[in-house]
C-alpha cells in the first residue's frame, strides 16, 4: 500500500462492532472474570487491559497505526511531545551517561536537557548535526545521539543516513525527532535512525485539539546490555527490549500515559495526514517564494531553491517537500511585533501543525528561558518570526503577508506602543 491508502487500510485491528474508527474507551480500569485472569494480565502472561495508565484499547489503536506508518516494531504514546522526548532518553540513560545533540533544538528540549544535568546526564552539543561533528563529539560515555530532523525554528535538515553510519559504528542509537516532517514526508527508520519521536500534538493530530507524543522503536538496534544496563532485565524480549522497558518500567512508573480521548482525536487526524502535509508544504513553498520578493524581510525555508538544505530535502523527503514551517526576519523586534499584529489570517499562537496559519515571536516565547548563545545556536533572533503555514488559499496568505509587510515599510522606524 502507498501512504494515503495505508492511513486508511493499514491492517489495523478492526473493532468487533465494525466501527471504522476505534471506540473511545474512556475508563480508568477494566474488570476481569477472575482474580487469576487479572494476575496473568498484570504479569504480561495474558492479553488484556487492566488500568488505563498502563494500557488502553483506544491508545493501543493509535500506537499500532503510528508503528505501522513509521515501519517500527512498536510504539509507545505519551501525554505530550515533551513527555515522549523525556521518556525516549530516560529509558536508556543513567547518571554518568552523555548525549550528543544538535544545538538548534526546540526551546523546551533545551530546557529538558538542562534538567537532566541535575541527574548527572550530560549533553554535548554540536553546531550542526553532521556525521563529522557527531563523530568528533562522541566519547566513551555517549549513549545516545539526539537530533531534530527539521530544526524548529532553525530549519536545518539532518542527513540521517550519514549520521546513522557514525552512530552505528560506535554502537549508539540515533534518536530522531521527526515532528516537523511526519511519516508523510519521511520514515527516518528507513534511513538508519533507531528510534523516532513525535510531538503528535502537531501535524499528526492536525487540528490543535489534543496534546500528545509518541515514541517508535525500529527494533533493529543491537543492544549491548553492559553499556545499557537499564535494559538488561529485558534482554529476553529481543527486538522489543527497548519498548518492553518503556511499558513495564519507566514510562509506566512516571505516569506519562496518553488520554484515550486524545488518542482517538489523533486517529481521526491521521486519516488526512498525507493530504494535509501535501497542501501545507505546497503552501509553505509558495509563500516562501513570494516572500523572497518582498522588501525589508528575509525568509528561510529548507525547500527554497537557494537553501543549503534543498538537496537533502530532495533526496530524503517524499515529493521534495520541505515541511510547513518558514521563518521571517523583519529587521528588529519592534518590526517583527508590528508585522505579526498586522496579519489578518494568522493566529498568534505557540503551536505548529494546525490547519490554520500560526505565527509567533520565538525569542520572547518558546526561547524565553534560553541564553543568548543558545538562541544564536538555534537561529533565534529578536527580529525572527516563525510561521506555521496553514491550509488557507495561498493567494489569501500572500495578500495578507504583503499588506502586513507594506504597513511596516510605510511606518518607517516603528518603535511599538
Amino acid at each position: 500500500m502507498r501512504f494515503n491508502t495505508k492511513l486508511l487500510h493499514g491492517g489495523f485491528p478492526a473493532d468487533l462492532q465494525g466501527a471504522t474508527l476505534p471506540p473511545v474507551y474512556q475508563v480508568s480500569a477494566f474488570a476481569h472474570e477472575s482474580a487469576e485472569k487479572l494476575e496473568r494480565v498484570f504479569a504480561n502472561k495474558a492479553p488484556g487491559f487492566a488500568y488505563t495508565r498502563i494500557s488502553n484499547p483506544t491508545v493501543t489503536a493509535f500506537e499500532r497505526r503510528i508503528a505501522s506508518l513509521e515501519g517500527g516494531a512498536d510504539a509507545v504514546s505519551c501525554a505530550s511531545g515533551m513527555a515522549a522526548v523525556s521518556m525516549a532518553l530516560l529509558n536508556l540513560l543513567q547518571s554518568g551517561d552523555e548525549i550528543v545533540a544538535g544545538s538548534g533544538l526546540f526551546g523546551g528540549t533545551l530546557d529538558l536537557l538542562e534538567d537532566l544535568e541535575k541527574f548527572g546526564i550530560h549533553t554535548r552539543f554540536v553546531r550542526e548535526v553532521t556525521a563529522e561533528q557527531v563523530g568528533r563529539a562522541i566519547t566513551p560515555a555517549t549513549r545516545a545521539v539526539f537530533a531534530e530532523l527539521i530544526g524548529n525554528p532553525r530549519l536545518d535538515v539532518v542527513d540521517i543516513r550519514a549520521v546513522a553510519e557514525v552512530t552505528a559504528l560506535h554502537g549508539i542509537p540515533l534518536i530522531i525527532d521527526s515532528t516537523t516532517a511526519t511519516p508523510a514526508l519521511i520514515r527516518p527508520l528507513e534511513h538508519g535512525a533507531d528510534i523516532v519521536v513525535h510531538s503528535s500534538s502537531k501535524y499528526i493530530n492536525g487540528s490543535g485539539d489534543a496534546i500528545s507524543g509518541v515514541i517508535v522503536d525500529g527494533g533493529r538496534f543491537r543492544w549491548d546490555f553492559e553499556r545499557f544496563p537499564a535494559l538488561a532485565n529485558y534482554r529476553s524480549m529481543g527486538k522489543f527490549a527497548y519498548t518492553a522497558r518503556l511499558r513495564q518500567d519507566i514510562w509506566r512508573n512516571f505516569g506519562a500515559c496518553l488520554a484515550p480521548q486524545n488518542a482517538y482525536l489523533n486517529c481521526v487526524g491521521l486519516e488526512t495526514l498525507g493530504l494535509r502535509m501535501e497542501r501545507l508544504c505546497q503552501n509553505a513553498l509558495k509563500l516562501a517564494e513570494f516572500l523572497q520578493k518582498q522588501p525589508g524581510v528575509a525568509v528561510n525555508y529548507p525547500g527554497l531553491a537557494g537553501s543549503p538544505y534543498r538537496p537533502l530535502v530532495e533526496s530524503q523527503m517524499d515529493g521534495s517537500m520541505g515541511g510547513a514551517i518558514l521563518t521571517l526576519r523583519a529587521g528588529s523586534k519592534e518590526k517583527a511585533f508590528a508585522l505579526i499584529n498586522a496579519l489578518k489570517y494568522a493566529h498568534i499562537a505557540t503551536n505548529i501543525g494546525d490547519v490554520r496559519t500560526l505565527v509567533i515571536h520565538a525569542a520572547s516565547t518558546i526561547y524565553n528561558h534560553a541564553t543568548e548563545q543558545q538562541k544564536e545556536n538555534a537561529g533565534v533572533y529578536d527580529d525572527l518570526i516563525r510561521v506555521s503555514v496553514g491550509l488557507e488559499d495561498i493567494e489569501d496568505l500572500k495578500e495578507d503577508f504583503a499588506q502586513a509587510i507594506s504597513k511596516i515599510q510605510e511606518s518607517g522606524d516603528f518603535h511599538g506602543d
